[in-house]
């Protein structure tokens, strides 16, 4: 992709946003504390137009990547980044008025880990915000290439924030969902999440060596490896104050949750206990923590002596 200077992220809904040669942003109408000013819909290429995240399934959306196509363009497939609600209930309505096939990696079982998958028979809650009904009409697995034009774009399997999440490399771009964001860390629930397979992703994606990132929600990313070694670095630093916590007297979710969220609306503490919850999961699978019988939102939680190495 030829890089140029970008034009000030100034998205409206409804209104394309040229970012780049061949590549348009559609903003969907649906922003939140959670989806910053809404959920960024890209338009790759021109003529045969591939879409990626088409968004809630919501009409005046709908209308509006439609609006963005030039005359004599078509919409040939569309991509899902991952099966949460605010990305990918739209693409059975574009699906249907296009014709264009949904690709995804699957549906929203896909991809999670053997140990979430045990997890999720027990009393930890998750599924927020996931479209249990999705299913791909193509599968695409991990390393799949598309040509999307006339450039390979390549799906990459990054598990995490949840088990079917892909990022898409498409030159020097790489289109992260919800993976990596400018303006906010994701959210990683159990047993949809799983901040181990997160971290790994956040390893993988920083090997692929990405100039610009373009995510899910929020403005481009100009330094990629930049913003990625910040994620980490501060994942990092919540599991070292979760750590603290553990040392002070907390021994829960919710009074590490208090402990260690003190700078949070109270409208975002309910996420921020699923993250404690993900970080200590991890942190028992490491043996640094362990929980008083099974894992559970209740249990009681200690840290457990740093094994020498």
């Amino acid at each position: 992709m030829t890089q140029t200077t970008p034009p000030p992220f100034d998205p409206r809904p409804g209104i394309a946003l040229q970012l780049d040669e061949g590549l348009r942003l559609v903003l969907a109408p649906n922003p939140s504390p959670m989806t910053e000013r809404g959920t960024n819909t890209y338009l790759l290429g021109t003529g045969v137009v591939t879409v990626l995240d088409p968004g809630p399934a919501n009409p005046i959306h709908l209308r509006a990547i439609l609006a963005a196509l030039a005359p004599g363009e078509r919409i040939g497939r569309i991509l899902v980044s991952h099966s949460h609600i605010d990305h990918a209930p739209g693409a059975r309505p574009l699906g249907h008025e296009t014709g264009a096939p949904v690709l995804a990696f699957g549906d929203a079982d896909a991809g999670m880990s053997d140990r979430m998958r045990s997890l999720s028979r027990q009393s930890i809650g998750g599924g927020e915000g996931i479209d249990q009904g999705f299913a791909p009409d193509e599968r695409l697995p991990d390393g799949t290439e598309l040509d999307v034009g006339g450039r390979a774009l390549r799906a990459i399997h990054t598990p995490g924030h949840l088990g079917n999440h892909l990022c898409f490399h498409w030159g020097e771009a790489l289109f992260t969902g919800d993976q990596v964001m400018g303006w906010a860390p994701s959210l990683v629930s159990p047993p949809d999440g799983d901040l181990t397979d997160f971290m790994a992703s956040l390893d993988r994606l920083e090997a692929e060596g990405p100039t610009r990132l373009y995510p899910g929600h929020g403005a481009p990313v100009a330094d990629g490896p930049a913003r990625i070694r910040a994620l980490r670095a501060h994942r990092k630093g919540r599991e070292g104050a979760i750590l603290d916590a553990l040392a002070n007297g907390a021994d829960t979710v919710q009074t590490i949750t208090d402990a260690v969220y003190t700078d949070v609306p109270a409208a975002l503490l309910p996420a921020a206990a699923r993250n404690v919850l993900a970080h200590l999961i991890d942190l028992a699978a490491r043996g640094r923590v362990a929980f008083d019988g099974a894992i559970t939102l209740s249990a009681r939680v200690a840290a457990l002596p740093a094994r020498r190495a």
